[in-house]
């Protein structure tokens, strides 16, 4: 039978691999989730794949785990990066939720001319939510969180290989077609009140951008993520 209780460490993973606890860690399991030395719980750590792990030692503060045999190998989702601007702490939360669960390669906060709240994000609040959804959606791979960076220095530094998803919502009646162009991508979602018209004519110049409507109506910003990624996902990635 599969583990119930699936869990994220730092840690390498491999046959007989023991692997130390944090004191959150050993809380969670021992005191929330009740297991007990002997017990079998899942194992990821974003690079070597699930692992099937025993409870060696159960502590209040501090526990160790040992590697039995390995359930899954790593997944790796397709070469597609998220970069959204960051909106209320909450609905942030909800984008690199869902971004992980739906197969983003790699999260890329921006800072464009009317995000709000750009001195209250938490990167490191982020990279546990992302965590705690590869642990919650099985998957095997996790994703990086990168640190802010202004929208126009990331387009300035822009890997010309890469491919980029603009979402633009002034295109409600005009929709186009996303091309079928292999090779790495990105999805870029603005914030709420949309891209400034000096941020749309620099997209609408780069020959690696390709505006692209979500539909007749204006999505909120979490909503145009998951669209966004849905959209990308059943023409170019691994859902089709």
């Amino acid at each position: 039978m599969a583990s119930k209780v699936r869990l994220y460490v730092d840690h390498a993973l491999g046959e007989g691999q023991s692997v130390p606890l944090s004191r959150e860690q050993a809380h969670y399991l021992f005191g929330v989730m009740r297991l007990a030395e002997g017990a079998v719980l899942s194992l990821i750590n974003g690079t070597d794949g699930e692992w099937d792990a025993a409870v060696i030692k159960a502590g209040k503060k501090a526990g160790l785990l040992q590697c039995v045999v390995q359930t899954r190998p790593l997944q790796q989702p397709p070469d597609l990066w998220l970069l959204f601007a960051p909106i209320r702490k909450e609905r942030t939360a909800f984008i690199v939720e869902k971004a992980v669960e739906m197969g983003a390669a790699r999260l890329c906060p921006v800072q464009t001319a009317y995000t709000q709240n750009a001195d209250r994000l938490r990167i490191d609040k982020l990279r546990a939510h992302a965590v705690e959804a590869a642990e919650q959606c099985g998957g095997t791979f996790l994703p990086p969180v990168d640190g802010l960076h202004k929208l126009d220095q990331v387009l300035a530094d822009w890997p010309h290989d890469r491919q980029l998803m603009f979402c633009d919502e002034m295109l409600l009646d005009k929709p186009q077609t996303l091309p079928a162009l292999p090779g790495p991508w990105a999805i870029l979602i603005g914030p709420e009140g949309g891209f400034s018209d000096a941020e749309r004519a620099t997209l609408q110049d780069l020959p690696f951008a390709h505006p692209v409507s979500l539909g007749p109506r204006i999505l909120r910003a979490d909503t145009a993520a998951v669209a966004a990624l849905t959209m990308w996902q059943q023409a170019l990635g691994d859902w089709k």
